[in-house]
């Protein structure tokens, strides 16, 4: 596709980093406007946590990415400089962003699952543009297929591979499955049964929705748990999936016997 939006001399703007800074902008803007609206949040504070959780997902992202070839990454910085812009695993930027998140909101003294339904929402914006811009980028891709919806990638600064040649845009399945998800969200947030319902539903739906995508990867250097059986990303959503649940039922019996 077009991993480079615009250079100006050597300074080039990608793409996948823009959707992920116009992603991350409307996640702020929403996360800020519906906190100070329905809890009385004071918005700077909502913005030094924005920033927090752009880094911590920055790093656990990075980290969990280099993680999946630790012996080639980690042999050389030139190693670990390749697709640093790009390489990202989602599983690793959330497992690093939800414990702060939730060590600020006690910090703050904030009411905790309350947030972290409207987090879920900011959440999909901001992750669903990221998988439009690992589309453009070349990242996450497929494998190769004859379907009609293949597609051939020929910028020659793509990450997908094989280039001129049809491949699953699995990264298109994500972003289709990350929105479909947003609109369940927000769908099901005036009738929310129990507080963090929404955000068990969408860790949930997205763990179920990427064990499926990952059979469509063409990315083997994501790594193997059984070599071409279950990945990293399948193993952890089978765990991801397994907590999720039992938490989910959980609050659902606490809240129908309170209720009672």
């Amino acid at each position: 596709m077009h991993p480079e939006l615009f250079s100006i001399g050597d300074f080039t703007i990608h793409t996948y980093g823009f959707l992920i800074m116009v992603g991350a902008t409307m996640g702020f803007l929403y996360m800020s406007h519906v906190a100070n609206r329905d809890l009385d949040i004071e918005k700077d504070k909502i913005q030094n946590l924005a920033i927090m959780v752009i880094i911590a997902a920055f790093v656990g992202g990075k980290l969990f990415f280099y993680l999946e070839n630790p012996g080639y990454y980690f042999s050389s910085w030139s190693n670990m400089k390749q697709n640093f812009r790009t390489g990202f695993v989602f599983y690793g930027s959330l497992l690093f962003a939800v414990p702060l998140i939730v060590w600020y909101f006690r910090k703050e003294k904030w009411p905790l699952w309350p947030l972290m339904d409207r987090l879920a929402i900011a959440a999909c914006i901001i992750h669903g543009l990221g998988r439009i811009g690992c589309f453009f980028a070349g990242c996450c891709h497929g494998v190769s297929t004859d379907v009609p919806w293949g597609v051939t990638f020929t910028d020659p600064v793509s990450q997908a591979e094989p280039l001129n040649t049809p491949l699953h845009p699995t990264q298109l399945y994500s972003a289709g499955l990350i929105f479909g998800i947003l609109i369940i969200l927000l769908m099901l947030k005036r009738h929310n049964r129990f507080e963090g319902q929404l955000f068990f539903i969408y860790i949930i739906l997205y763990a179920v929705g990427r064990g499926i995508i990952e059979i469509f990867r063409g990315d083997e250097e994501r790594g193997y748990i059984i070599d071409g059986v279950l990945s990293h990303s399948q193993f952890i959503s089978i765990g991801v999936i397994a907590i999720t649940v039992w938490a989910y039922l959980r609050f659902k019996k606490r809240a129908r016997f309170k209720k009672k």
